[in-house]
This record gives C-alpha cells, sequence and structure tokens, in this order.
C-alpha cells in the first residue's frame, strides 16, 4: 500500500485536499482500491474527515465518485496538474539546466515538441560553451534533432510516422535522417542506449545529445539536451549523455513522474 507523506496533519482545507489527492493518485497508480476507507488508512486519517474533503473535491469537480462507491481523479484534477506541470518544467528545468550546465561546462536546453517541430523553452549558456545568442524561442525540424527523438521516446511507430506524415526530409546536415524509417531506426539506438545522440544532423559541426522528460502521467513532455561542437563533444559522448539522462531524470521526478519511467 502506497505510504502517504510523513508530516502532520494539515490545519487548512487546501492541505488536506491535496493530500487526499496525492493518496487518491498514489492507490491508482498502484491498482490499489480507492474506497474511503482505503485512501484513510494510507494517510492515517480518520475515515468521516477523509469523506467529507472527498465530499469537497466531488464538488469542485477535482474527483468523481463511482458506483462502486470508489473514487477516480476527474478531468478537473488533469488540467490542474497540467498547468502544475507547466510551471514546474519551466521553474524546476531552469534549475536543473544551470546545474547541468555548470557540470558539463557546455550550453544545456529544454525543448518541447510542437507538431513536427522542436521549439527551444529554456536554456542555460556558459561562457565557454561558445554559442553565441538565445535559442529561446527556436525551432528545429524534429526529425533531425535530438530532442525530436527525445520528445518522440515513448511514441510507438504509428504515432512517429503520423507526426512526419507530411514532412519532408530535407538535408540539413551530413547526417541528416533521409526518412521517417531512418529516424525511426536511430530512434531505436538512442533507447538502447539510454539517451540520443545528434551527429551533424542538424548543420554541419553540430553535435548533441538529449533525453526525454516525464510527467505525472507517464508521458514524455519535454527534452533536456546538451549542445555544443563535434570537436568538444564528441569524445565526451557518454559522459555528456549519462549526466544528461540523470539530469532528465531528476526533473521528471520533480514533475511526478512514475518512479518505473522516471529512474
Amino acid at each position: 500500500m502506497p505510504s502517504a507523506p510523513e508530516a502532520p496533519a494539515p490545519s487548512s482545507s487546501m492541505g488536506r485536499g491535496l493530500d487526499v489527492l496525492a493518496a487518491l493518485a498514489a492507490l491508482i497508480g498502484d491498482g490499489q482500491q480507492t474506497s474511503v476507507g482505503e485512501i484513510a488508512r494510507a494517510l492515517g486519517r480518520e475515515r468521516s474527515q477523509v469523506s467529507r474533503t472527498l465530499a469537497t473535491l466531488d464538488r469542485s469537480g477535482l474527483v468523481e465518485r463511482r458506483p462502486d462507491r470508489s473514487f477516480a481523479l476527474a478531468w478537473g484534477w488533469y488540467a490542474a496538474a497540467q498547468e502544475l506541470t507547466a510551471q514546474r518544467l519551466r521553474t524546476h528545468g531552469l534549475a536543473v539546466l544551470e546545474a547541468l550546465s555548470a557540470h558539463l561546462g557546455e550550453a544545456t536546453f529544454l525543448s518541447v515538441l510542437q507538431g513536427d517541430t522542436t521549439l527551444t523553452t529554456l536554456e542555460s549558456l556558459p561562457t565557454e560553451s561558445r554559442m553565441i545568442g538565445s535559442w529561446i524561442g527556436r525551432a528545429y525540424p524534429a526529425y533531425c534533432s535530438d530532442a525530436g527523438r527525445a520528445t518522440l521516446w515513448d511514441a510507438p511507430a504509428e504515432e512517429v510516422r503520423a507526426v512526419f506524415a507530411a514532412t519532408e526530409f530535407a538535408s540539413q546536415g551530413p547526417n541528416t535522417p533521409v526518412s521517417v524509417d531512418d529516424f525511426l531506426a536511430r530512434l531505436a539506438d538512442d533507447r538502447q542506449r539510454g539517451f540520443s545522440v545528434v551527429d551533424q544532423e542538424a548543420e554541419p559541426g553540430l553535435y548533441s545529445v538529449a533525453a526525454p522528460v516525464w510527467d505525472f502521467r507517464g508521458e514524455v513532455v519535454g527534452a533536456v539536451q546538451v549542445v555544443g561542437t563535434r570537436d568538444a563533444i564528441l569524445a565526451r559522448t557518454a559522459e555528456c549523455g549519462t549526466a544528461c539522462a540523470r539530469a532528465a531524470a531528476e526533473l521528471s521526478r520533480q514533475l511526478g513522474a512514475p518512479a518505473s519511467v522516471a529512474g
């Protein structure tokens, strides 16, 4: 049975509500029963108190009561959780990038998938990285981007093919993928390795690694990247890739990702 956070019972109704939501989500994630009694036991609280809190959450549209008297998270909770995820992706993401760039001395980025492109949303550029200008707001074709492969990490082949259904695989560098099958083969290699490696696919001389960031639903919502020149990073591929994957896993944990994907 999942354990509740070991903290004094919250004094506010908001605190009690958050604790009940967290316990309910944990029970659902572990495949446990979600009755009032089970939630109360998970929290170490009085059944009547938990029942009142669940009734309030039900009226607020955050949970719903099933015919068998168990409880489930409602769409209102998912919408609120997604907004919280977006906020944490920005705030915690920047701290993770700064720590990673300080450790490696290379430029680090956080990107998200938008259609068949990736968009840079955060960056940390140490002076020694020799990167010029900001990449925030810059879009890259996902088929030749390290973030493209990382953000499609959990996507089945059919979904990847749908993403690139209308995409022309135009050459951007000497090693640009030439087709969706080529992209899928490289993605398979990345999954075996544990992080993506892009060697002069987006432009000549550019070398990068990336790893997926997972959210509370166990879905990929972004990618942490380490980007630099081929001369600077090629010999450090394993070091940079391992550090990048570790940073992405840490950010995933801060977004509430299940341990099965966040590591």
